[in-house]
């Protein structure tokens, strides 16, 4: 069993506003791997639904998550989102479960 800790972030974009949160995560992705403890930073977008997307990220532990939330990479993106989401993003945290 891994303790990796795996998020899940969801993200509404407003109307007209869907190429840029693409953009947005999609520059999050190599600052996001170059941290220590991060393993996996990968955007999605729905299909059937293009203002909406998820960001799945694997860390090696909770501590290596807070520590991405501290650095400026984040925090220019946090900014962002602000202007462009429809809503709140959201987080999940999901942990492995044993068989």
């Amino acid at each position: 069993m891994s303790n990796t800790l795996t998020v899940v972030a969801g993200f509404v974009a407003k109307p007209g506003q869907e190429q840029r949160l693409r953009d947005e995560l999609n520059a999050m992705v190599a600052p996001s791997l170059a941290e220590e403890g991060c393993l996996r930073y990968q955007p999605y977008v729905d299909p059937n639904r293009p203002d909406r997307m998820i960001m799945i990220e694997e860390w090696t532990d909770g501590a290596a998550l807070d520590h991405h939330f501290t650095l400026p990479h984040f925090k220019r993106v946090a900014q962002v989102l602000d202007e462009i989401l429809a809503e709140p993003f959201t987080l999940r945290h999901l942990t492995d479960i044993s068989l």
